[in-house]
């Protein structure tokens, strides 16, 4: 736990309370430097949307919530004509930050549809459960070729942040281990089904081995 002598911080009691994970999300990536809410977009895109993805809205949402907790500052900015409003972190957000970082996270869970379809698939048939199959072979090539690409930018140019690269590639390499797995899986589910003649044991399913 980190200790502030600040009172403001710990006036901001309830209010954190509110706060979620992508409210941290969004104040980690502020604590990295300043970011518009358009910016603030494309970094969530670019580094949390296979880990943490949320709807663009919602990211335009949250450093307005952290503003009103004194995590951050805004700061109006003009391009020519154009107004856009710059976020950065305060002390007391780095302190919130460090906090959160300290408490030991929730376990993974999974939203994968194509996934689902096979959970079901003896409510339809065997060529509707092989394509499934198929599509997840598809997702699981692309996202190994993707993180492949990734982490070769990683070790040519550091990425858009080189001093955080010893734990960008942490992540790098899991999501790459991640989706090499799910692509061992589903060529296993198809060598599996591929002699099936149904989706029941009934119609000639047969339990994989």
């Amino acid at each position: 736990m980190i200790v502030c002598s600040d009172p403001e911080y710990w006036q901001l009691g309830s209010v954190m309370e509110s706060l979620t994970t992508t409210s941290y999300a969004v104040l980690a990536l502020l604590a990295v430097e300043p970011m518009t809410t358009y910016q603030l977009a494309k970094q969530m895109e670019r580094t949390m949307r296979h880990l943490w993805p949320r709807a663009e809205s919602v990211i335009y949402e949250e450093p307005k919530k952290l503003v009103a907790t004194g995590l951050a500052t805004a700061a109006a900015t003009h391009t020519g004509r154009r107004r856009s409003t710059t976020y950065a972190v305060t002390e007391a957000g780095r302190l919130a930050l460090k906090d959160w970082l300290a408490i030991p996270g929730a376990p993974p869970t999974l939203e994968f549809e194509a996934l689902l379809k096979v959970a079901f698939a003896d409510q339809a048939d065997l060529d509707t459960l092989r394509d499934n199959i198929a599509v997840i072979q598809v997702i699981a090539d692309g996202q190994v070729d993707y993180f492949t690409v990734r982490i070769d930018e990683y070790q040519r140019t550091g990425g858009p942040y080189p001093e955080r690269l010893p734990v960008t590639m942490l992540i790098a390499r899991f999501q790459q281990e991640q989706a090499a797995a799910v692509q061992r899986w589903a060529r296993w589910a198809q060598s599996q089904v591929e002699n099936w003649e149904g989706v029941t044991p009934q119609t000639g399913a047969r339990v994989p081995s």
